[in-house]
């Protein structure tokens, strides 16, 4: 559990023009892991992050009141809340105006605010893996694929592996970045993959070894998603996973792209692309509640 403020900087000010003169706005991300926040207000971020419980109404209400109580409001001062990400559709605030909107939409913008060259965005969440092409004038979707019907190239797939190499999911990529010779994973099932772990380790292979191994096979996943649509630099690399320092290394060695720098954890890109439509839906004076779009 985690609140933090960021002052948003190098911020595209067409984008944000008279954004934040209509009152304090909310984006909750729902992810199957984590729960994401963002308030935006004053031209500054406040982010929270809460691991998803059993009730997403609970986790999200939590992130909610974290965030209200860091930026000093309460709940009647918010101007929108936009929801978004796995457990969106559960969400109902009757006491804010509020919309939902699908996290491929969120991600997009998000990732064109953190980073406004953004032109591809590599997303590895806890359930599911999507590759979105972004416009990069207005940070709308152009083409996206997602990857949700196998583990194979997910954060689950990783935390996995993590407990069968008995160690902690934080410590999984900087294990992988101790690696000198990566094992070699060929299994594209996360099934067949567990059980090749299990051999490695019964012959003698590293932790080390077995970890960027496994970080190779998620990224050469992830590239057969970005051969159906596409991929165009600038790429901004989010959710999750994104704090993984061997995941991001194995993406660059795999797709022979640097990943784009985000002026915030992008952890939070969701969440941010969320909080800045509800923003939007303030302004535009659209508000209803429960509408779905």
């Amino acid at each position: 559990m985690s609140v933090s403020k960021h002052v948003l900087e190098n911020i595209r000010e067409d984008l944000f023009e008279d954004m934040f003169d209509h009152g304090p706005t909310v984006g909750l991300d729902i992810g199957s892991r984590a729960t994401k926040g963002v308030l935006l207000a004053d031209g500054a971020a406040t982010a929270a992050l809460e691991a998803s419980g059993v009730s997403n109404r609970e986790t999200a209400d939590s992130v909610l009141q974290r965030l209200l109580d860091a930026a000093n409001l309460k709940r009647t001062d918010l101007a929108c809340l936009v929801s978004t990400g796995y457990g969106r559709i559960t969400l109902r605030f009757d006491d804010i105006p509020s919309r939902i909107l699908t996290e491929i939409s969120c991600h997009a913008m998000g990732a064109h605010i953190l980073n406004p060259a953004t032109r591809t965005v590599i997303d590895i969440g806890g359930q599911d893996s999507k590759a979105i092409r972004v416009e990069p004038d207005s940070g709308k979707v152009v083409e996206f694929i997602m990857n949700d019907k196998c583990a194979a190239g997910t954060g689950r797939f990783l935390e996995k592996v993590a407990q069968l190499l008995e160690i902690e999911l934080d410590e999984l990529g900087n294990c992988a970045l101790r690696s000198s010779h990566p094992a070699e994973i060929s299994s594209q099932c996360v099934v067949f993959a567990e059980s090749e772990v299990i051999s490695l380790k019964a012959g003698g292979v590293s932790r080390e070894d077995i970890a960027a191994g496994i970080h190779l096979a998620t990224a050469r996943r992830i590239r057969s998603l970005m051969r159906k649509i596409g991929l165009e630099p600038t790429v901004l690399f989010t959710g999750g996973t994104a704090n993984n320092p061997g995941m991001r290394e194995a993406l660059e060695e795999v797709l022979e792209v640097k990943m784009g720098d985000s002026s915030l954890d992008a952890t939070y890109a969701g969440a941010l692309g969320a909080a800045f439509y509800a923003g939007r839906f303030a302004r535009e004076r659209q508000l209803s509640y429960g509408n779905y779009i």
